[in-house]
């Protein structure tokens, strides 16, 4: 009688202990957020003005990051008269890519978003070489302004002055212009595999140059885009940018030792 209580006990005890040790299935863990309100609240204040800008218009999955935080930071150091529209082309895509972004800042939306071609020098399908040099028939890299329109050999087209010494700045004596082609279409991307290519200019599909040159003209900011370490290494107004960034970055951090 007495070893029967004793298994009748025992049975009872690896049941209850059964009941409060349940773990859940393989694989499965419940985790718990640490993260606490004002910790979540501080996280959405340090984000940068560029990620709060690039979401608000819905750029992800369109745009790139870099490419427009690049351009964001060069438009709030740059003396542009026109604050309104900023336009960027990422020539890190292939020439079959719509890779020219239109932005309206102001109203937070995506206007135009067109392919656009590259010089015949820069590269096939997409643009690896770039140039400053009148004659190299290549693309130049940086930060431009628009100035006027004027009806010219390509049509309706639209003057661009280059920002940047040595990178750029050859732009209007080169002739660099954005301009409508017959060669920057679907049809030849179609039968080649790629756009055709410009002498160095940033050419448009010709149904759309003369809407978006409209848009863009009159002193708006273009930025080209690629990856190419020599731009990053001598661009002048990304310096500056990463410069003000780390300004800002250690003013942040000093007024959180203040309140902390």
């Amino acid at each position: 009688m007495r070893n029967l209580i004793l298994v009748l006990v025992f049975t009872c005890a690896i049941g209850i202990y059964g009941i409060y040790s349940k773990t859940e299935p393989a694989g499965i863990t419940e985790t718990k957020s640490t993260t606490t309100p004002v910790a979540q609240a501080l996280s959405i204040k340090d984000s940068t003005e560029a990620q709060k800008v690039y979401h608000a218009i819905n750029l992800e999955g369109k745009l790139n990051y870099e490419p427009f935080e690049m351009a964001y930071n060069g438009y709030l150091q740059l003396p542009i008269r026109n604050k309104d529209i900023i336009t960027v082309i990422d020539f890190s895509l292939p020439s079959t890519d719509k890779r020219m972004f239109v932005i309206d800042l102001k109203n937070k939306k995506l206007l135009f978003n067109s392919i656009v071609s590259h010089g015949k020098n820069s590269g096939e399908k997409y643009a690896t070489s770039f140039s400053n040099k009148n004659g190299s028939y290549q693309s130049s890299l940086g930060f431009f302004v628009t100035e006027n329109t004027y009806q010219g050999g390509n049509g309706f087209s639209l003057v661009l002055n280059g920002l940047e010494k040595g990178i750029n700045d050859q732009a209007k004596p080169r002739a660099v212009v954005i301009h409508g082609a017959d060669y920057c279409s679907q049809s030849v991307i179609n039968a080649t595999g790629r756009l055709g290519r410009s002498y160095g200019c940033p050419a448009l599909p010709r149904e759309l140059a003369k809407p978006i040159i409209n848009t863009i003209k009159d002193g708006t900011m273009l930025f080209i885009y690629a990856q190419n370490k020599t731009y990053f290494a001598t661009s002048r107004v990304l310096k500056a940018s990463q410069s003000m960034l780390a300004q800002k970055d250690n003013d942040d951090e000093s007024i959180h030792q203040q309140v902390y």
